[in-house]
């Protein structure tokens, strides 16, 4: 887009803390101008009148001209267009949706802005970006006014396991101590920032979750009201149903023991606009279709999980100071809980696997979980992850123990057993796993592909 010479659009959605300011103001270093405004946080009583005063603020700061009062969104685009320097310059528009508080015509006067005003500056991109990604969805990218104005859309996803290796430097660290603290954070590089390599993973978890001014202790709360505000709650509740295992939206109705509607729906859909939860359908291999009422959602991000689990049950005893700290091998459920965080790093990370499989170059025609419901003719089946090209099918298991042992391997035929296959599709598998493989295992032949979370981070 730097290239054009005509003005750009682009809309940058993803989960809070996961480096969307950093990198729009990265790649605005190769323009000559740079300008951001950013929408004031969610707080009783904020009207639009505040935030236009913000922005007032923030415009007079960038540009060096006297702050002037601004009535309107209309005449705060029409300022600030007057106001952009000449040349490539990039502006950035930071939690629009907060920017839009307490003026429900706030896209609209953006649309109006953009088509008379900022379409016509040579040089110009507008990113607009933000954490509420369902605000952006429903005021811009799915409005009629803003079809074929947009030059780029993109969410922004955690980091890759490579790239968060990198967190540690130099340091000589394990792969379990580093996937411990992986578990907790995911892929988001604000948390990350804040490991300690000269500690261990349980000092470091220690500080981050459990004393009362650690960041990941505070995190929960303020990202929930920062994005759901006053409906945090109700999104806080549908987390916690999925904190055990991925979930239908009947389900999840089980679970809150509430009457089946709609509400829950969007707000599962809203948890996963926001980066929080994965929406997912399972295809059936052998036709390629989607299951009828296959859709699951899954609780993706390792920090809500951990958080829910873990933190939060011992919240006032972190806050008297009376929390006793343990090691996390010992606190209970522990292993099923790192089954299901491996697995989220897994599964956010098709990329990588794929590439440490020597499959970078097949064409794959589907890739994700797989759920076949119990009522199917052959038998209810639960595959971690099951990628099809055209000629082939590649199931792989994801272990997380101290021993595995070779019932895996009974496990993995039984699954294939009752897949309904196509006679001309080839089957592979692969186990991606963290612990100690029986020797058999490896002697038997059987897996295609054996892949040590060590070489998920390499």
């Amino acid at each position: 887009m730097l290239r054009k010479k005509t003005a750009s659009l682009a809309v940058c959605e993803g989960r809070r803390r996961i480096g969307k300011s950093t990198l729009i103001r990265e790649c605005a270093k190769e323009a000559q101008h740079f300008l951001v405004f950013e929408g004031l946080p969610p707080r009783p009583n904020l009207g639009c009148g505040d935030q236009l005063k913000a922005f007032a603020t923030q415009l007079a700061e960038q540009t060096h001209v006297p702050e002037v009062p601004l009535e309107s969104w209309p005449k705060a685009f029409q300022l600030l267009a007057r106001l952009l320097p000449p040349g490539r310059t990039v502006l950035l528009l930071d939690e629009i949706s907060w920017m839009a508080t307490g003026e429900p015509d706030f896209a609209g006067y953006f649309k109006i802005g953009w088509d008379q005003l900022f379409s016509r500056r040579e040089g110009l991109i507008v990113v607009l970006c933000g954490s509420v990604s369902s605000w952006i969805q429903e005021n811009i990218l799915n409005q009629t006014g803003f079809v074929g104005r947009c030059s780029w859309e993109f969410s922004l996803p955690p980091l890759s396991l490579p790239a968060c290796n990198a967190f540690w430097g130099e340091k000589t660290v394990s792969a379990p101590e580093k996937l411990k603290l992986l578990a907790v954070t995911g892929g988001v590089p604000r948390y990350l920032e804040e490991i300690d390599p000269g500690l261990t993973a349980e000092q470091n978890i220690q500080r981050l979750c459990f004393t009362s001014g650690g960041l990941l202790f505070r995190e929960f709360d303020q990202i929930f009201h920062d994005i759901f505000s006053r409906r945090a709650e109700a999104y806080r509740k549908v987390a916690a149903a999925l904190a055990a295992g991925p979930l239908t939206v009947s389900q999840i109705n089980q679970v809150l023991g509430q009457e089946r509607g709609g509400t829950l729906a969007s707000v599962a859909d809203d948890l996963a606009a926001a980066g929080f939860v994965s929406r997912e359908t399972s295809v059936d291999p052998a036709t390629g279709q989607t299951l009828p009422r296959g859709v699951r959602y899954r609780l993706c991000d390792n920090y809500l999980r951990f958080y829910l689990r873990y933190i939060e049950p011992s919240r006032q005893a972190i806050e008297k100071g009376l929390f006793k700290w343990m090691p996390l091998e010992a606190r209970p459920g522990w292993d099923s809980l790192m089954g299901l965080q491996f697995e989220n790093l897994v599964l956010g990370n098709l990329a990588v696997v794929l590439d440490r499989a020597g499959l970078a170059s097949v064409p794959m025609l589907n890739a994700g979980p797989f759920y076949q419901p119990r009522k199917a003719s052959c038998g209810g089946c639960q595959i971690d992850l099951l990628a099809r090209s055209r000629h082939s099918l590649y199931v792989f298991e994801v272990k997380f123990r101290k021993q595995i042992d070779k019932s895996v391997i009974k496990e993995v035929k039984e699954k294939i057993r009752r897949l309904r296959l196509p006679r001309d599709l080839s089957v592979r598998t692969g186990l991606v796993y963290q612990g100690e493989l029986h020797p058999e295992i490896e002697s038997a032949g059987y897996f295609d592909f054996l892949l040590p979370f060590s070489d998920l981070l390499k």
